[in-house]
């Protein structure tokens, strides 16, 4: 069993000390850095909201580490937005399978056959991820989709790189040198994660499937989801336990429809015809049936959803 005493701990090696000291100042490098690309994350996640408005789907195009967070961001869509499956898309080398063989990264021919088995159309973003902004797989993606049609989001650690230089909108976050010199998924993994998530968060904001910092368009299709939509019904529409319960129920728990039903005092059918005629937006919607539609993004100070 471990201790509680901290002096009980045992102490970390000089050369140890140093090293983890260069990891943590390589996250922080990373976070800080993100925080610098403020305005071209603006300009990507409008970019990513419109095609979504248009019916498109997400293209994310990755290999290796990069890869990797590319589809742990779009894995996370469907459940905490709503966001239909099939509309979200991954060009991995081997479909995913081989993300760990380094070898899939050089790949060009499995990337643009990976697009063209997609059919990428101009409604469609296409979301590129690689540290270097090189990678052969993921350039060669990015290139035919683009050639498709389809605008490009790069999300790169290095400025000029050709990825950056071929997209539409580009995320450029130098990281500088890695602890362990060439270790991408470090530094240069923390900031690709962070700029995703940035991304796909602010463009569900965009879309209305954020509200006062609520997660009002989750999927609930766990017991620890159902209780979650339950209180957002309960917090947006401001009635009780009972009647949000109720307008779940009635709505098949789809959270935007159960919170204009009970906030509307609509019925399943009215609620979602409702709905439907605001593109899901939680703003517009409340804004036709109470008036009120401020969309207020973080939820400081607000008792959290568990």
């Amino acid at each position: 069993m471990a201790s509680g005493n901290p002096e009980a701990s045992p102490s970390v090696g000089d050369a140890d000390a140093a090293l983890l000291e260069a990891l943590l100042q390589g996250q922080r490098r990373a976070v800080e850095g993100v925080a610098r690309e403020r305005a071209a994350l603006a300009v990507a996640a409008r970019l990513i909201a419109a095609a979504l408005r248009r019916g498109g789907r997400l293209l994310y195009v990755g290999a290796g580490s990069s890869g990797c967070l590319a589809m742990q961001d779009g894995l996370e869509l469907p459940g905490t937005f709503g966001l239909d499956a099939a509309r979200v898309r991954f060009v991995t080398p081997g479909g995913g399978r081989f993300l760990i063989d380094g070898s899939g990264e050089d790949d060009e021919r499995a990337a643009e056959e990976t697009i063209d088995a997609l059919a990428p159309r101009p409604d469609d973003v296409a979301i590129a991820v690689s540290a270097s902004g090189r990678t052969p797989f993921t350039l060669a993606g990015a290139r035919r989709a683009k050639a498709a049609g389809t605008r490009v989001v790069a999300v790169v650690c290095r400025s000029g790189s050709p990825l950056a230089v071929l997209a539409d909108a580009a995320v450029v976050v130098d990281t500088g040198p890695e602890a362990i010199e060439g270790s991408t998924r470090l530094a240069a993994g923390t900031a690709q994660k962070a700029a995703l998530g940035a991304l796909s968060t602010l463009a569900a904001a965009e879309l209305g499937w954020v509200y006062q910092g609520l997660m009002v368009n989750v999927r609930p299709d766990n017991a620890k989801l159902r209780a979650r939509a339950q209180a957002i019904v309960q917090r947006v529409a401001s009635v009780g336990e009972a009647e949000a319960s109720a307008a779940l129920a009635e709505a098949r728990n789809d959270v935007p429809v159960a919170i204009a039903a009970a906030a509307g005092r609509l019925d399943a059918a009215g609620a979602r015809t409702l709905v439907a005629e605001c593109g899901g937006d939680l703003s517009r919607i409340l804004a036709r049936v109470t008036g009120a539609g401020t969309n207020i993004v973080s939820n400081a100070g607000m008792k959290p959803v568990d």
